[in-house]
């Protein structure tokens, strides 16, 4: 890898994330009885007795746990150890391991079913929060959580990982992340986030457990999920890897495209990581092909040939990362300015320059999306904290 330096660029990453992206989740979000609140909507008006998602809290976690890592502001940590205690408190299953769902607005559990994305996700802020603090317990957590993935999600017949369970690991009818999703029971998000887990997880631990099950996801999406004749991610699949969907993800094709570079880089195998390289720049390319002229980028290609032309805050935040890795792995130094241009079109389109944060969307005609939260169930500071950090990151800015 070759840092990169784009002064102007690095500081407009470090002001949206310390100025904006943050203090939001600090200032806006913290729910005195605990934790954070679960939603505020697009125009921002809170709403407290909203469920509370794992998904939202282990991002959150993750994310202040990064930037504190990053930028060593103990507030980061503070907040981050909030995270950490309501996840401890409320949403992991005592009685039957994992963790649910979701709770309710006062912490009792709400939804109790097992989806492995969100295990994942929890797998992801504890370790994170393991290199901020060295707490030992965060770690143990972690790797109770990857065994029960192991136990109750891994097809080691066929491979790769089913979508979801009944609190008690039973089998369940809908294994759906969202009602936008087919009902698939391998899809190929669960297992980029579930590697992304993993990856942290063996960053930190050095199992090789972990580093087993790591390998094994990135040969998944090597030899079943990144299809060889266009690069496009294949998105849902059978039990047997049949492709269910012919939707086209760029954002996801983006997404992926560095996420497989550092998890084969952390896994420290060199034939896999060049191997890997090859396969993650034609995937990015591949996602190149939903990037408008003015920087941003569509979100995906239905499979009747229909262009989803609304600009999501979280495929615009990947974008700006997969052109950075272009530049800085794959020998593509004009990235590097591709990669400024998209970040100025989020800085003109899509952040709240009053409030904080990012807004959900630009819609086809042009307004920005009051129809989605501004901070909910999906809507967390990862995606786009995630940028700014990895940006400053490849820029040699910390």
């Amino acid at each position: 890898m070759e840092k990169q330096s784009n002064p102007q660029l690095a500081e407009a990453l470090r002001s949206n994330l310390c100025d904006c992206i943050l203090p939001y989740w600090m200032n806006r979000m913290v729910d005195p009885s605990g934790g954070f609140y679960g939603r505020r909507d697009g125009f921002d008006l809170l709403h407290p007795e909203a469920e509370k998602g794992a998904i939202l809290n282990a991002r959150i976690l993750w994310t202040f746990a990064a930037a504190y890592n990053a930028l060593g502001n103990p507030e980061y940590c503070d907040t981050a150890k909030r995270a950490y205690d309501y996840i401890c408190s409320h949403f992991i299953d005592r009685r039957y391991g994992g963790a649910f769902w979701s709770v309710n607005a006062d912490g009792t559990p709400a939804d109790t079913k097992k989806q492995f994305y969100a295990i994942a996700f929890i797998i992801y802020g504890l370790s994170e929060y393991y290199r901020a603090t060295a707490d030992n317990e965060a770690l143990t957590l972690a790797m109770e959580l990857f065994d029960s993935i192991e136990q109750h999600s891994r097809d080691f017949q066929r491979g790769g990982y089913i979508e979801a369970t009944t609190r008690e690991w039973t089998p369940i009818a809908d294994m759906r992340l969202s009602e936008k999703d087919s009902n698939a029971s391998k899809t190929m998000n669960t297992h980029l986030h579930i590697i992304e887990g993993y990856t942290a997880l063996l960053r930190v631990s050095g199992d090789e457990r972990v580093r087993e099950a790591t390998v094994a996801l990135l040969r998944i999406f090597l030899d079943k999920i990144i299809d060889p004749a266009t690069g496009h991610l294949n998105l849902f699949f059978n039990d047997d890897w049949q492709r269910e969907d012919d939707t086209c993800s760029y954002g996801h094709d983006i997404e992926a495209s560095w996420l497989l570079v550092e998890s084969a880089e952390v896994i420290g195998d060199p034939e896999l990581l060049a191997e890997t390289i090859e396969a993650a720049r034609k995937v990015a390319m591949a996602g190149l092909e939903g990037r408008n002229p003015n920087g941003s980028m569509i979100y995906e290609r239905h499979a009747d040939g229909r262009i989803d032309r609304e600009l999501h805050w979280w495929v615009q935040a990947e974008n700006v990362v997969g052109q950075l890795y272009l530049a800085a792995w794959h020998g593509m130094p004009r990235q590097l300015d591709k990669a400024a241009e998209t970040f100025g079109y989020i800085q003109r389109e899509l952040v709240d320059s009053e409030n904080g944060e990012w807004y959900w969307s630009r819609l086809p005609d042009g307004t920005i999306n009051r129809r989605d939260d501004k901070a909910g169930f999906w809507k967390c500071p990862y995606h786009n904290g995630r940028a700014c950090l990895e940006g400053l990151r490849l820029l040699g800015q910390v």
